[in-house]
C-alpha cells in the first residue's frame, strides 16, 4: 500500500548562475536546504503514529540533453527537479508521500500522510540524526555542468561528421548527448544522514547505411558513465561513430539467421544483457520474498556449474553507470556475491525486504527519483572470468552460433523464460567464425541456460556505460560485464 501526493511549490528555489550559464543551487550541501532541526522534526513527525522506521529522501537533479538529426540540432532540453519523499515502514506496510514543495508545512503534511498509512505500535520519540561522511568512488575532473553548452554541441557535430566520413553508404547520422547531475540526501530514524553527488552522461551515435537493392541497415553505439567531460578525450565521438558504422556494415553483408537448437557462444561485454535480465532480476529480494522467482528458497543449492560466480557490485569500476557511493536508502554499496562457484548464496536486498527476510541490506535499494519508493535493483552485475582462452571456446564448437552483441528482449521473472535480440551474430563452422547473420534471437530459460554453461573465457569486459533498467515503471542506470561464455545448447530464432 502506498500513497503519493504532490503539492504545488509555494516557495522560490534559491539559484545562482554557473560558469556554463546554467542555474545551480547556491548550497553546497543539501542539508542546508532544510536544516538539521527540520530534518529531525520531519522524522519525528513521520513516527507520530508508531511506525517502526522512517526515512527522508531529498533530491535535487539537473538534466540536459541534445539531439542531432540530419546535421542539425533538433532538440535541446534543460530541466531541474527538487523535492523530497518521506517513507514510514511498519511490518510489510510502507507509507510514502512526496512533495516538490520543500517548505516546512508541505513536508510535515507529507510526513503525516506516510505516518498514518504505516501506523503501528513503535516509538514516537523525537529523532536525532548525525551527518556521516562516505567514500567517494567517482573520478570526475571536469563536471559536465561546469562546461558550456557549445562544447556539448561540438560532441554531437563531431559524431555526425565522423559517421558520414566513415563510409560512403551512410545517408543519415543521429547523435544524442545526455547528462544528469543528481544530488541526494538520506536521513532516517537509525540516526544516520548521508549525502551524495551522482552524475552521469552518455553520448550515443546511430548511423543508417544504404547499399544495393535498397538494402538499408542500422548501427548504434554509445558510451559514457559516471565521468566528467575529460572522458571524451579518451573515448571520442569519432570512436563511437566508427563503431556504429562497423556494426551497420556487418549487417549489410549478413545473411538471414538460422533457426534451431545448437551450441551458442555469447560474447563478453554485451552478453551481460542476458545475465542481467534472465538471471539478475530473479535474484532481487522482493521477487524471492514473495516466492515469485525461480530462485525462491534455493539459497545454498547448486544452480550452475562450479565455474560460475556472479556478483552485484555497486562499488565496482568507478566509470560504470551502476556504481554508487551509497544507494537511494543511504546504504553503502558493496560487492554482493549472489552465486559462488555455482551455489546460490543470497539475494540483492533493500531495507524493507532485508528487514522482512532477517538479512542485512546490500546497498541495492534504488529509486528513479523522489517521486518513488526504493526497491531492490541491480547496480553492476558481473559474471566473473573463467579459465579458457576465447579462441579455444570458439574452436570447441563444430557447428553453432556466436552472439557478439545482444540488445533488449523480454523476460518472465517467475518462470525465467526469455527472448533476446542479437544485433551482431555469426555462424560457427568447424571451430571458426564464418558468415555474419542478421535477424537472430536467443530463446531460452534463465535457470536452464545457467545450468548449461560449459566454458567461460579469460576475457572479462564491461559493456559500455549506456544501459538503463526498467522495473515497476522506474528506470535506473546499470552496469553489466562478463567474459565469453559457451552454452551447450540454446534455441536460436532466425529467419532462414
Amino acid at each position: 500500500m502506498q500513497y503519493s501526493g504532490m503539492a504545488v511549490a509555494s516557495v522560490p528555489l534559491i539559484m545562482s548562475e554557473s560558469a556554463s550559464g546554467d542555474l545551480v543551487l547556491e548550497h553546497d550541501n543539501l542539508k542546508d536546504l532544510l536544516g538539521q532541526p527540520l530534518i529531525e522534526e520531519l522524522l519525528g513527525h513521520a513516527m507520530q503514529c508508531g511506525g517502526e522506521f522512517a526515512e527522508l529522501f531529498l533530491e535535487h537533479s539537473r538534466g540536459f540533453s541534445l539531439a542531432l538529426q540530419e546535421g542539425k540540432i533538433r532538440a535541446a532540453n534543460l530541466g531541474y527537479s527538487l523535492g523530497a519523499g518521506i517513507r514510514v515502514i511498519t511490518g510489510d506496510r510502507s507509507g510514502y508521500a512526496y512533495s516538490d514543495d520543500i517548505s516546512r508545512n508541505a513536508l510535515l503534511d507529507a510526513a503525516s500522510v506516510a505516518a498514518h498509512i504505516a501506523s503501528g505500535s513503535g516509538s514516537t520519540d523525537p529523532r536525532n540524526v548525525r551527518e556521516q561522511s562516505v567514500r567517494n568512488l567517482y573520478k570526475i575532473e571536469i563536471p559536465s555542468d561546469s562546461v558550456a553548452i557549445d562544447n556539448k554541441v561540438d560532441l554531437v557535430q563531431r559524431a555526425d561528421t565522423a559517421g558520414h566520413a566513415a563510409d560512403p553508404r551512410v545517408y543519415r547520422v543521429d547523435a544524442s548527448y545526455y547528462e544528469r547531475n543528481r544530488r541526494i540526501l538520506v536521513a532516517d530514524t537509525s540516526g544516520r544522514m548521508v549525502t551524495d553527488d551522482q552524475s552521469n552522461q552518455n553520448l550515443r551515435v546511430s548511423v543508417f547505411l544504404e547499399g544495393d537493392s535498397n538494402n538499408r541497415q542500422h548501427g548504434s553505439y554509445g558510451d559514457g558513465g559516471r565521468v566528467g567531460m575529460e572522458f571524451w578525450e579518451q573515448i571520442t565521438p569519432e570512436d563511437l561513430a566508427r563503431e556504429a558504422v562497423r556494426q551497420a556494415s556487418i549487417k549489410m553483408e549478413a545473411s538471414d539467421a538460422p533457426s534451431g537448437e545448437m551450441p551458442v557462444v555469447i560474447g563478453g561485454k554485451y552478453g551481460g544483457v542476458l545475465l542481467h535480465e534472465a538471471i539478475g532480476h530473479g535474484l532481487e529480494a522482493d521477487f524471492n520474498r514473495k516466492n515469485l522467482s525461480r530462485y525462491s528458497g534455493m539459497v545454498g543449492q547448486r544452480i550452475a556449474p562450479e565455474s560460475v560466480t556472479i556478483m552485484d557490485a555497486g562499488e565496482y569500476e568507478p566509470k560504470e553507470w551502476g556504481t554508487l557511493n551509497i544507494d537511494d536508502e543511504g546504504v553503502l554499496t558493496r560487492k554482493t556475491v549472489l552465486v559462488e562457484r555455482g551455489i546460490l548464496r543470497g539475494y540483492m536486498q533493500d531495507r524493507l525486504n532485508a528487514r522482512l527476510m532477517s538479512k542485512e541490506p546490500t546497498g541495492n535499494g534504488r529509486r528513479e527519483s523522489f517521486h518513488h519508493m526504493p526497491m531492490p535493483r541491480m547496480t553492476n552485475t558481473i559474471l566473473e572470468p573463467g579459465s579458457h582462452d576465447p579462441d579455444e571456446i570458439i574452436q570447441s564448437v563444430s557447428k553453432g552460433f556466436y552472439a557478439k552483441v545482444i540488445s533488449n528482449g523480454q523476460v518472465d521473472i517467475s518462470g525465467g523464460d526469455f527472448m533476446f535480440f542479437v544485433e551482431e551474430g555469426y555462424l560457427i563452422e568447424n571451430g571458426k567464425l564464418t558468415t555474419p547473420v542478421r535477424g537472430a534471437t536467443l530463446i531460452g530459460n534463465g535457470p536452464d541456460t545457467l545450468s548449461k554453461v560449459e566454458m567461460l573465457g579469460t576475457d572479462f569486459a564491461l559493456a559500455p556505460a549506456s544501459f538503463v533498467c526498467g522495473k515497476s515503471g522506474q528506470m535506473v542506470p546499470v552496469g553489466i560485464g562478463m567474459p565469453t561464455m559457451k552454452v551447450s545448447n540454446m534455441t536460436v530464432g532466425g529467419t532462414s
